[in-house]
């Protein structure tokens, strides 16, 4: 869908669907709203008065004009309670209305900034909520499979806006908000893949297309770079794998160490069976989402080069299978990491904390001022908070936790503080290596954290995305499947690091 801003008046937009809000409290509408009342000659009014348009969250009106005004039709997308409206009502409401739009076959549509009015939110950033909110809930995955009729998607959004001088604020926000959604398009669509199509050389390819893009660094290494690197742990779970594991770094500003350099390293199990200790056949197929962690990196870095952000940013993507093989890894195995640290193996099924470690210490060779990790690491998190509520966060850095929460609150992509105690530490002693990679059924989320810990020695944040990369149900603006979960919390704590 093409975006663009114009300056002038909603109701006399050619466009052929107009797209204007309401509160659940108002009688009378003001503004945008008002001036597309007055020139339908109250028929707005009419239908509030009557109990048929109520300005609830997520419902849509329609009207006819009937020659009253160019549009051949204006929807009234409910904003629901003004008290405590946001960003997130923002692109719910944005969401809500493209997506009657999309089911009313509209050709051309155009949008007042949902939020930028009475709401009193922030024009640049309203515009922003207001395209992301339009575009992240028209994503489709594009399914190899036979339709008698291709799905129809709107050609043409344009954001309009009255007031002169909002205008440059609001091209703004646009332009950030398109560069994030094709972050989260990317991480989405990676992770909706079937697994022999987004395999670690897929996820290598896709890096090798966001580098020449965007002018950034790009290492990718194999097994032979893996050993030359000590990266035992990585490859301890890459020895069962049928595909070829690749080690991806990506570098943004790569030679520009006057800047603040963040590191964001991602999970990238391209598909899980839990190796040796093979998981149930039940919902294996769910573990193609298990590279979640690297899709949202490779998104993030795509939308860092696009917004040419002013910092140092790494991002690194361990991908490999984990596979049940006559030379995979087996519990009980001895292996040594990366910083020369030996690792118990009690289960082959916690992999992901193993390519992260030797991930972690890579990072370490960029003198960062922070890293963080994402990764779809345990089910515990998942009981712990939910599905599709919120990520867990470890974080040894206490500023790091706070900018990631208010990134994350912001975004709508929450995280929630979970403790790094000592005895999560005790659970994973080993009495044959410095540690083990598993510390049992209780406190999983805890001991996985404390794991990766060891392999760190900077402000660090580990986030556990377990139930947010991949949804049966959907939502406002995210569709089954692939969520694309991260990339815009990350966006929003780079862009706000200094």
């Amino acid at each position: 869908m093409n975006v663009s801003v114009l300056q002038g008046s909603i109701q006399e937009s050619t466009a052929d669907t107009i797209i204007v809000n309401l509160f659940d409290d108002v009688t009378t509408p003001a503004g945008a709203t008002g001036a597309v009342d007055n020139a339908l000659h109250g028929a707005i009014s009419e239908l509030i008065a009557s109990g048929d348009l109520t300005g609830k969250a997520d419902e849509v009106g329609v009207l006819y004009p009937r020659g009253a005004i160019p549009a051949k039709r204006v929807l009234v997308v409910g904003l629901g309670k003004r008290d405590g409206f946001n960003l997130e009502g923002v692109r719910r409401a944005a969401a809500a209305g493209i997506k009657r739009a999309r089911e009313l076959k509209a050709e051309s549509v155009a949008t007042i900034v949902h939020g930028a009015g009475v709401a009193g939110l922030e024009a640049r950033a309203a515009a922003q909520a207001t395209v992301e909110g339009s575009l992240l809930a028209t994503y489709r995955y594009d399914a190899p499979k036979q339709t008698e009729e291709a799905p129809y998607d709107v050609p043409s959004l344009t954001i309009v806006e009255f007031d002169s001088q909002k205008v440059d604020a609001i091209e703004q926000g646009k332009a950030t908000a398109v560069a994030i959604c094709e972050g989260v398009t990317l991480a989405r669509t990676l992770v909706n893949l079937p697994p022999n199509v987004a395999t670690p050389t897929k996820m290598a390819e896709t890096a090798h297309i966001i580098a020449a893009t965007h002018g950034l660094n790009i290492t990718v290494g194999g097994r032979k770079w893996a050993r030359e690197h000590h990266m035992g742990a990585f490859l301890a779970v890459a020895k069962g794998a049928g595909e070829k594991p690749k080690f991806i770094v990506l570098e943004h500003n790569a030679d520009r160490e006057d800047l603040d350099t963040i590191v964001l390293v991602g999970k990238g199990i391209t598909f899980d069976t839990g190796g040796i200790s093979i998981k149930p056949s039940e919902r294996m197929g769910d573990m193609k989402s298990d590279m979640g962690g690297a899709a949202a990196v490779l998104g993030t870095m795509k939308v860092v080069g696009a917004l040419n952000l002013p910092l140092r940013v790494i991002g690194i993507a361990p991908c490999t299978e984990n596979m049940p093989d006559a030379n995979a890894y087996r519990p009980a195995d001895v292996i040594t990491a990366s910083n020369g640290k030996t690792i118990e193996i009690i289960s082959t099924d916690a992999e992901g904390r193993m390519v992260l470690a030797d991930g972690l210490v890579y990072a370490g060779r960029y003198k960062p001022n922070a890293v963080i990790d994402m990764a779809t690491l345990t089910g515990s998190c998942v009981v712990a908070l939910g599905l599709g509520v919120a990520a867990g966060l470890f974080s040894t850095d206490d500023t790091l936790r706070d900018k990631l929460v208010a990134a994350g609150t912001a975004t709508h992509e929450r995280v929630w503080p979970l403790p790094l105690f000592d005895d999560y530490r005790r659970s994973i002693d080993s009495t044959v290596a410095d540690m083990m990679n598993s510390g049992g059924r209780f406190g999983g989320v805890g001991t996985s954290a404390m794991f990766l810990k060891e392999f760190t020695n900077y402000p660090w944040a580990h986030l556990d995305i377990a139930s947010m990369a991949l949804t049966e149900k959907g939502s406002a603006y995210i569709p089954r499947g692939g969520t694309g979960y991260g990339v815009r919390l990350l966006i929003e704590f780079l862009r706000n690091w200094s």
